[in-house]
């Protein structure tokens, strides 16, 4: 038994804190796990700059609400959907992705949970499992599945290379640089016919 894992953001949505970085005009907020490898570091750090400029929430799940995916995502998902089983393993926040797995026609998604206070604040964020695209792909091959992944970031490398067949995708150029023996795809084309020859 097969299945797909892939990560959500920068494969099949756009990074959702670049496009809040862009609508709130904070630009230290474009930093993503494609720069800073440290996740918990990361998420600290935004709550910080959240709090400095007083936002919550609200005002990035208004931002969140304006975000479409990336042009080919859906039907990249569907077709992938037809023929084998499909998990979306992210880091973000079930809080962020609900309207975006409703645009995606409601894949299965493993994510976090924000901390929120009753005025909105983002307090904290409780993560589902340490390290949990790679400890997902590991539980997953337990109980039975042969993993296949995709990602673009410093945090799906762990799933990528503990599946049995995995691939960078839309990727960064000193990413792929340090991980030449990883297949590294830019269309969704490309990636469909890797993951086909894998299953």
């Amino acid at each position: 038994m097969n299945i797909v894992c892939l990560d959500l953001e920068g494969v099949l949505v756009p990074e959702i804190w670049i496009a809040f970085a862009e609508a709130s005009g904070i630009p230290e907020l474009k930093r993503t796990t494609r720069d800073e490898p440290d996740y918990d570091k990361l998420m600290k750090w935004r709550i910080g700059i959240l709090k400095e400029h007083g936002l919550g929430l609200k005002e990035i799940q208004d931002t969140i609400a304006k975000i479409d995916p990336i042009p080919g995502a859906k039907e990249f998902l569907d077709e992938l959907r037809s023929i084998t089983q499909v998990i979306i393993i992210s880091d973000t926040f079930s809080q962020f992705a609900g309207p975006l797995m409703k645009k995606l026609g409601y894949p299965t998604i493993f994510c976090n949970s924000l901390e929120v206070a009753e005025n909105g604040e983002i307090t904290g964020f409780k993560m589902r499992v340490e390290n949990s695209k790679y400890t997902t792909v590991k539980a997953l091959q337990s109980i039975g599945f042969q993993t296949i992944a995709s990602g673009d970031s410093h945090n799906d490398l762990g799933m990528i290379q503990a599946s049995k067949a995995g691939f960078l995708f839309k990727s960064t150029e000193q990413i792929k640089k340090d991980h030449p023996e990883l297949p590294a795809y830019e269309t969704y084309d490309e990636l469909m016919a890797a993951i086909k020859s894998a299953l």
